[in-house]
């Protein structure tokens, strides 16, 4: 229905037309809320925090200079905004951090997720995240979900493409341990066969 690039909505808003802007919003909603939700694990402040990033996207859309995406300048701005919440609620949770993983279990892991449904794996896997520390979450969400490049999260996250690297690695190996405790039905019930 709305095949225009973004930059055409842009420049529509900037020209006055301000019902351009709600193009955008369509287009980019479902995927800010994510972003903001899988840092402040809370669906009623997700939401809140997302309208605010777009009406901050829009206050500030004179200042977008289209040197990034304007997906990218967007996520930035859900990004900051969900951490000063984080701030102002002073509820940084403490995440299970899981160091220990048997790396050879990583495979079986994987054998075992395709047992899954889709509907479930997907469930789990969103459920999994969400018990990532908020940085890594985000991370895990725009390089696998939005397909973010590393050099557009480092644009997002403000962090060195070796830091962002480092955590995208460590979330891999903690979210394989978290969905091993989830799918250890199945690794059992496949170990248990006769061959």
């Amino acid at each position: 229905m709305n095949h225009q690039s973004d930059q055409y909505y842009i420049n529509q808003v900037l020209e006055g037309h301000v019902n351009a802007f709600s193009v955008l919003v369509e287009r980019y909603q479902n995927l800010v809320y994510t972003v903001v939700y899988r840092m402040l694990k809370n669906k009623e402040q997700a939401e809140e925090v997302a309208q605010d990033s777009f009406v901050k996207a829009y206050e500030s859309l004179r200042k977008y200079r289209g040197e990034a995406k304007f997906s990218t300048w967007l996520y930035t701005i859900a990004y900051r905004k969900s951490l000063d919440a984080i701030k102002a609620n002073k509820r940084m949770k403490t995440s299970e951090f899981i160091d220990n993983i048997n790396e050879g279990e990583i495979g079986l892991v994987n054998d075992a997720l395709s047992y899954l449904q889709a509907k479930e794996r997907k469930e789990i896997i969103s459920d999994s995240i969400l018990k990532l520390p908020e940085d890594e979450a985000v991370i895990v969400t725009l390089y696998y979900f939005e397909e973010k490049s590393i050099k557009e999260i480092v644009e997002i996250v403000g962090l060195t493409i070796d830091n962002v690297k480092v955590k995208l690695y460590r979330s891999r190996k903690k979210l394989y341990s978290i969905l091993q405790h989830h799918i250890s039905p199945e690794l059992s019930s496949k170990n248990g066969r006769a061959i």
